[in-house]
């Protein structure tokens, strides 16, 4: 099995052996960022000294170490949640170009960002207003949790605007999309307006984006919902190869273009809603990662969703551990570097579809 997987001779202008080579390259590089996120930061760890101390002191002893607090406690739930957001982001920004048929496409389009914003900076303002068995509930999950649900909201009320005698108009998605993502910045305004100095301070670095606060808690919070998006992601790469041609060629070839259409706006609405609940606005990662990859591995999204997958957490761990040691023992809120890279690279996606766009 494994040798015919490398044996295959591809026919001119195959680029599957591509996709499968991507794959296990991108493997390689996911472990390797793992690693270097799991030991690398403000205070050095060596995993191969922790791993001896444990042999010769025993674990209730490596307890106490602030090793232990590192490797056990503090770096896998970051790493981890980096990983899943990361996936989440750039499989988001994968399944949105493939349904607007567009490379500049992105999860923001859809409201989800927008309408998470609103919804945390809603919570930083307003939650020493809620009721007091509201916020016991809630805990310290409450910007999270008005983050998913501002997102979520967004993107049904999008759906509904752009659904018409039930057919979903991408242009009136995208044209709506705008709209809404407009609005919800003017409540920002007034919301920040009303915001105390603390509160302008954690709104802030909420919209900075940022893995700093990542516990295990806040992994189980997330994972559900980015885990089931992108176990639903891969059975629609069929669906967007067809509609990659257009959605009357994609209807003829015997896919049902509306339900898939309502799969994808979902996948993607879940998938940034539990990414952004917990980590803040983080952008550019749905642009960057599908763009490199379609343009190395090609446009075949049997390939492309997996591969995204993979280079899309990578990438992540590997800025936020960037982030950690570049102004270290201070942390660069994540956002920053992804925007840094990012913003470059739109503008040349831009300049090189500069003729496509003008036609």
């Amino acid at each position: 099995m494994i040798s015919a997987f490398f044996k295959i001779r591809p026919v001119e202008g195959d680029r599957s052996h591509r996709g499968k080579m991507a794959i296990i390259l991108l493997i390689i590089v996911l472990l390797i960022t793992i690693y270097c996120g799991l030991v690398i930061g403000a205070y050095d760890v060596s995993v191969a000294n922790f791993l001896t101390s444990i042999r010769r002191s025993g674990l209730n002893e490596i307890i106490k170490t602030r090793d232990y607090l590192v490797l056990v406690n503090i770096r896998p739930p970051r790493v981890i949640l980096g990983m899943l957001i990361g996936s989440a982001l750039a499989v988001s920004g994968t399944l949105m170009q493939g349904l607007f048929r567009n490379p500049l496409a992105d999860p923001g389009i859809m409201g989800v960002s927008s309408g998470a914003a609103l919804g945390a900076v809603l919570m930083i303002v307003v939650s020493s207003a809620l009721p007091i068995p509201v916020i016991k509930i809630l805990g310290s999950f409450n910007v999270a949790t008005g983050a998913f649900v501002g997102g979520l909201s967004s993107t049904i009320i999008l759906y509904f605007i752009a659904t018409r005698n039930k057919q979903t108009s991408i242009a009136t998605m995208l044209l709506a999309g705008i709209a809404l993502g407009a609005f919800c910045g003017a409540l920002l305004g007034i919301l920040i307006f009303m915001a105390n100095d603390n509160q302008l301070r954690d709104i802030t670095f909420w919209n900075l984006g940022s893995l700093a606060g990542a516990t295990w808690s806040r992994v189980a919070i997330a994972s559900p919902f980015i885990i089931i998006g992108l176990i639903l992601a891969p059975f629609l790469a069929r669906a967007m190869n067809a509609l990659a041609l257009n959605e009357a060629v994609a209807g003829h070839l015997g896919f049902r273009v509306q339900r898939i259409k309502h799969m994808t706006i979902f996948v993607v609405a879940f998938m940034c809603g539990g990414a952004v609940a917990v980590s803040g606005s983080i952008g550019f990662i749905g642009i960057i990662v599908p763009h490199i990859l379609r343009l190395t591995i090609g446009p075949d999204h049997r390939y492309l969703i997996p591969c995204s997958a993979l280079f899309g957490a990578s990438l992540l761990i590997a800025t936020d551990t960037v982030s950690r040691i570049i102004v270290a023992p201070a942390e660069l809120p994540i956002g920053i570097i992804t925007s840094l890279i990012g913003g470059p690279f739109f503008l040349w996606i831009l300049l090189k579809r500069r003729g496509a766009l003008e036609q």
